[in-house]
């Protein structure tokens, strides 16, 4: 079984902490963490944005619920406000705005930040990347065990089909709330953690309904500037419990400025491209008659990907326009060995936003030596190889086509405008190749994140 031992990012203050309380002692008065889990979410109130699901979306502003109607705000002051509370009340672990960050010369301007303060010396666990589904494990860090006051409010569709907030809300236990989180160790300004339906206990994978949940936010931020990406397992997720991490950066993300090949235009209005130019192989998803037509398309390819065990990044972009998806490699190379020292002292791990443009370094070295050419060398690492990149396109466009054609045929027209020439028998062959995505074996290496 392949395997990293690494030191997890910590997202939240009540990470370190485990333990449990006494069974009877927690249904009396629950653990004494005021968390976010049931023993203690009973009876509590949280601010409650609720968009309203259209095909059409304006930059609105909406109307405080209860007693305040008359009161308006944006989805983004309400986030970004609500963030900046946390931290003058002290619950972040650094202060990010203190991190220095420089646009990289060059083509592409990828973008450097020093973040040391993301270097942590914390006791090894194991981590296994062979396998990008993975059962959730409660007795693990989850997002349940989060207190309350990290918690920023819940970000649920309308009912009524009206958009508003409202500044105390209750939690519907039964119902399993979707909330926006900090996260107490971030990359940038305002980096919240969306975890949809967080009560159910979602394992790490996309799903139709979470992917849409997290094309509305990025909708409702209604800026170019705040984007909204995801991890896989085995793609440098840390924590095993469905969530999507979102920031506020105020300058053009490189992979947003990469060229692009029209692909094919599907019945549903959705573009497919692929990357032109850059150092990760990658697809983007764009258009489509309606956000759920967009949502429904990339879920599936990503539905794709984790039923073929093959880790990838998603970054959703322009207001939830643009989603790039990219299938990656770069943890199965670390533990097998491939990644050269010099790369893995750096000790980034490249994730969504590192692929992104955005490079979170860790040591003043690096920072100061950084380059448009080292940012090329990493990121060409976590590229999978020309071939087997056209073998995970076919998989992934046999997915689209079928789920794009009343009657579930494969588009052979699909596959050849994309460049892939398998047949639909070579196609069924990939899918029951010997060869995995992602190598079986015992290996094990130190990786700092």
């Amino acid at each position: 079984m392949l395997s990293i031992k690494r030191v997890p990012t910590v997202v939240s203050n009540y990470q370190g902490d485990l333990e449990e309380s006494d069974e009877t002692t927690r249904r009396r008065r629950g653990c004494g963490r005021n968390c976010f889990n049931k023993c203690c979410i009973q009876g509590a109130k949280l601010p409650l944005y609720a968009y309203k699901k259209r095909n059409e979306r304006a930059r609105e502003k909406v109307v405080l619920g209860n007693k305040n109607r008359e009161t308006s705000i944006a989805f983004l002051d309400l986030l970004l406000g609500k963030w900046e509370d946390r931290m003058q009340r002290g619950l972040f672990r650094y202060d990010v705005t203190a991190c220095e960050t420089k646009v990289i010369p060059g083509k592409y301007g990828f973008i450097a930040q020093l973040n040391e303060g993301r270097h942590l010396k914390k006791r090894l666990t194991e981590f296994l990347i062979d396998k990008v589904l993975q059962p959730f494990d409660g007795n693990k860090f989850n997002f349940t065990k989060v207190g309350q006051e990290e918690v920023l409010f819940q970000f649920e569709a309308s009912e009524d089909g009206e958009q508003y907030c409202s500044l105390s809300a209750p939690v519907d236990i039964k119902n399993s709330p979707s909330v926006v989180a900090i996260n107490v160790s971030p990359i940038e300004y305002g980096h919240v953690l969306l975890i949809p339906c967080i009560l159910e206990c979602l394992p790490q994978r996309i799903d139709h309904k979470s992917f849409l949940i997290a094309l509305h936010m990025a909708a409702e931020a209604g800026n170019p500037y705040f984007r909204v990406g995801y991890n896989s397992l085995g793609a440098f997720a840390t924590i095993n419990h469905l969530h999507f991490q979102a920031y506020y950066l105020a300058l053009p993300f490189p992979i947003e400025k990469a060229p692009t090949r029209k692909m094919e235009s599907l019945g549903s209005g959705v573009n497919v491209s692929q990357l032109l130019d850059y150092p990760v192989r990658g697809l983007v998803f764009e258009g489509g008659n309606s956000l759920e037509c967009l949502s429904n398309t990339v879920s599936n390819a990503c539905i794709c990907l984790q039923d073929n065990n093959i880790p990838y990044n998603v970054l959703i972009a322009d207001c939830g326009k643009r989603v790039f998806v990219f299938a990656q490699c770069y943890a199965e190379k670390q533990a097998l060995g491939k990644v050269s020292p010099e790369l893995l002292e750096t000790q980034v791990n490249p994730a969504v936003w590192e692929i992104s443009g955005h490079m979170v370094l860790k040591r003043k070295k690096d920072y100061e030596e950084a380059s448009e050419k080292n940012a090329w060398r990493l990121l060409a690492e976590v590229s999978l190889s020309e071939e087997r990149y056209q073998e995970v396109n076919a998989l992934i466009f046999e997915a689209i086509s079928c789920c794009n054609n009343v009657n579930g045929v494969l588009s052979q027209n699909l596959l050849n405008k994309s460049g892939i020439k398998h047949s639909l028998e070579e196609v069924d062959a990939i899918n029951q190749s010997s060869h995995p995505a992602m190598v079986t074996g015992m290996s094990e290496c130190l990786v700092l994140q």
